[in-house]
């Protein structure tokens, strides 16, 4: 079937109509297209997954469908070199990219709780997990193939192009497209996980404790509850069997409540609001214990299928406490309930230049909503909550700022732009987010 012109993405927030679609095969195709563009005057767009809340992959011109674009095309399994290093293309999704690399013995380091993200689209947005010791993905990238406005194919690395490396692991498709990611891997490991619910009060305050002695934790907070799902996830000695839960627990927990009975008393809550608040602090109470170990990316992913919208910002870390409870003050006041628990994870900082870690600690705060329920007020809140602390959106997820507030906030912010200009002066790969978040090119 041929891929329509139309787009929406998995939330339903954006939506764009492209003149054209072109799904390449191969390098040169995918090179021609860009090409083509150029020298028409249109500008180029790789949808991705459309997992983003916001338009960041949104195509006006011509959209790229990179779905036949994918695979694993190498990857070093030699025991002396030990260098993990695999490469994969573009179009490839994490779920496809898990399960091509459990058949090799290998597994990403960290990951995010969703894998539906082509692995291009996921670091391009600064896709991340949890752990106080680990970055996002975009900090497993080992190397980048991008195909730039002019249609040339160039590579970079931390050795070659540094700069556009820097720039690109988190680029928002504004500098090129990528066709190909090397990802510094590592053997599969099995991971124990520890989830169970506990007073919100003491969770805060063991947090530090919390990131320092477990490799990813995380916790869940019903805004109207007094408690809070934590997820601790820690890695097991190479050759412990996993232990998964059985397949009826399972499909209970995370099929039946999390997804079937969830999404149940969302949609009560949606249709009659005052319903919310006493159901929120039931969601709060009836959350489970639960104790597992499997291979990792099965222990990190968690299949969602209740739909809402989102926004993330990360903040310092030393700041998070400041934020909760400014949280936990202000959002009881809203006019308009909140359905949705916030999540709570935390990343070391890095030096990818866009990087929502950049030089810094950090903790995210992700506030959602059901589709469909009022959010713009509670979004706002958030917003200017996190503002008092330098908060940085992440890229992928609904924010309102725009060039001249982000500037403020990322220290190479115009290292990014001027790298943009000059390898893509005439905005071939531009759109009206990138417009927005980045200014328009002159």
């Amino acid at each position: 079937m041929a891929p329509t012109t139309a787009w929406r993405n998995w939330a339903g927030t954006e939506s764009a109509v492209a003149t054209d679609v072109v799904r390449p095969r191969d390098l040169e195709e995918l090179a021609g297209a860009v090409t083509r563009a150029a020298r028409a005057g249109k500008t180029v767009r790789a949808r991705g997954s459309g997992h983003s809340f916001t338009a960041v992959g949104a195509a006006h011109d011509v959209a790229l469908d990179l779905g036949a674009w994918t695979g694993v095309t190498a990857a070093d399994l030699d025991t002396e070199t030990d260098t993990g290093l695999v490469t994969v293309r573009a179009g490839t999704t994490l779920r496809t990219l898990n399960a091509e690399l459990d058949r090799l013995g290998l597994a990403m380091t960290n990951l995010g709780d969703i894998d539906a993200q082509t692995i291009s689209g996921a670091i391009s947005t600064g896709t991340h997990g949890t752990g106080a010791r680990f970055g996002g993905i975009a900090t497993q990238v080992a190397g980048l193939e991008l195909v730039l406005a002019d249609g040339s194919v160039v590579t970079c690395s931390a050795t070659e192009r540094p700069e556009l490396f820097a720039a690109g692991r988190v680029g928002l498709g504004a500098l090129g497209v990528i066709s190909a990611v090397t990802l510094r891997t590592e053997p599969s490991f099995v991971l124990a996980a520890e989830e169970r619910p506990e007073p919100l009060d003491e969770v805060l305050e063991a947090l530090d404790e919390n990131c320092a002695d477990n490799d990813h934790f995380e916790f869940y907070w019903f805004p109207y509850g007094p408690k809070a799902l934590t997820k601790r996830d820690n890695r097991l000695p190479a050759g412990t069997p996993p232990a998964p839960l059985s397949g009826p627990r399972r499909f209970v927990e995370y099929e039946l409540m999390e997804n079937r009975v969830f999404g149940a008393v969302c949609r009560l809550g949606r249709r009659v609001p005052k319903l919310v608040r006493p159901l929120n602090k039931l969601s709060s109470t009836v959350l489970s214990e639960r104790s597992y170990r499997d291979i990792s990316h099965r222990v990190f992913v968690t299949n969602r299928n209740v739909r809402f919208v989102e926004s993330e910002y990360a903040v310092p870390r030393a700041a998070l406490g400041e934020v909760l409870a400014e949280l936990r003050r202000r959002v009881p006041e809203l006019a308009d309930p909140v359905m949705f628990p916030v999540e709570i994870r935390v990343a070391a900082a890095d030096d990818i230049w866009l990087s929502t870690a950049y030089q810094r600690d950090s903790a995210y705060v992700a506030v959602h909503q059901f589709i469909g329920m009022p959010y713009r007020a509670y979004f706002d809140l958030f917003e200017s909550i996190v503002a008092g602390v330098g908060g940085r959106p992440h890229w992928g997820k609904l924010h309102t700022l725009d060039a001249a507030a982000l500037r403020e906030r990322y220290p190479r912010f115009d290292d990014f732009v001027d790298l943009r200009t000059t390898v893509d002066p005439s905005g071939v790969f531009a759109n009206p987010y990138l417009d927005r978040v980045l200014g328009k090119l002159r």
